[in-house]
């Protein structure tokens, strides 16, 4: 891929990290009002999501700068999400309150980081020999 593809793919975890951080933070720092307004939430997804938010930051940096770590980062990012999203299931599995809009934010989440970092492993491969 190339380098603009890297830039507008970077800008978008960098800006999807950013939105992370003070969605998440806002909740968890914004008093019975805001809490009240959340719902249901899942107190550790809610601060898994808002501390993983600054390494989508540094991800999308990497990613955007073309870095070495930046697949690093996108696979660690994808499989910490795959586990934070089973503890989810098995939080709900067991009668856990929850909204549903946690289950669709963590897809999409999920789902951003794996499709980054396999595109980001296929381009590896594809620039290796």
């Amino acid at each position: 891929m190339g380098q603009r593809a890297r830039r507008v793919i970077g800008g978008a975890a960098i800006a999807f990290g950013a939105l992370t951080v003070v969605s998440g933070f806002s909740v968890l720092l914004g008093g019975d009002d805001v809490a009240a307004m959340a719902g249901q939430v899942v107190t550790g997804i809610l601060w898994f999501n808002a501390i993983s938010g600054f390494l989508y930051i540094a991800g999308g940096l990497c990613v955007f700068r073309n870095g070495r770590y930046g697949r690093a980062l996108a696979t660690g990012l994808a499989l910490a999400l795959a586990i934070a999203f089973a503890g989810l299931g098995w939080h709900i599995a067991q009668g856990g309150g929850y909204e549903l809009r946690t289950v669709a934010a963590m897809t999409l989440r999920l789902g951003f980081w794996t499709a980054i970092s396999v595109w980001l492993w296929t381009d590896y491969e594809a620039n290796a020999d």
